[in-house]
């Protein structure tokens, strides 16, 4: 963990609990948490490049990009892991330099592409089975602050 740049996280549940809410309207709502909010703003505080990788095409994600300052969003991405060699590309990055954090079956060839794996409490067996963290929280509950907690200090405890 102490050599990881950068975290490419999946959307839905991971970074909300995995539901969504429709209106009358038609109009789709997600809950996200301040605590994963302020993880990633230390996070990129202390240096670390983010990326969202979602298979949805959804308004919501570039909201939540345009709040916390992220710029590599890749949406509509059924296979993960060709955006995250796309964001490996961009930013010169090693595969072992990237964390990638994910929840369900759709996200296994980007969780073993990424030097790091991560999953929330909540993912799906064959995730937890193949990712080297399984947070104590669960989406959308605190585990994208989990996981950059235990990244942040797992680069302070290496300065010293």
């Amino acid at each position: 963990m102490k050599d990881i740049k950068a975290v490419a996280l999946d959307v839905d549940g991971v970074l909300t609990d995995g539901s969504f809410y429709w209106g009358f309207d038609g109009e789709e709502l997600k809950k996200f948490s301040f605590s994963d909010i302020m993880g990633v703003s230390l996070g990129r505080k202390a240096g670390l490049i983010f990326a969202l990788i979602s298979g949805e095409d959804n308004g919501l994600i570039d909201r939540f990009a345009n709040k916390m300052g992220i710029t590599d969003i890749y949406k509509g991405y059924k296979d993960k892991a060709s955006a995250l060699r796309s964001f490996a590309e961009k930013h010169r990055l090693d595969f072992s330099e990237i964390c990638f954090m994910g929840d369900d079956v759709n996200d296994l060839k980007a969780l073993e592409l990424a030097g790091f794996s991560a999953a929330p409490a909540n993912a799906h067996a064959s995730v937890k089975s193949v990712a080297k963290l399984v947070t104590a929280k669960s989406g959308g509950n605190g585990a994208v602050r989990e996981l950059i907690d235990l990244i942040l200090e797992k680069k302070e405890s290496n300065k010293k």
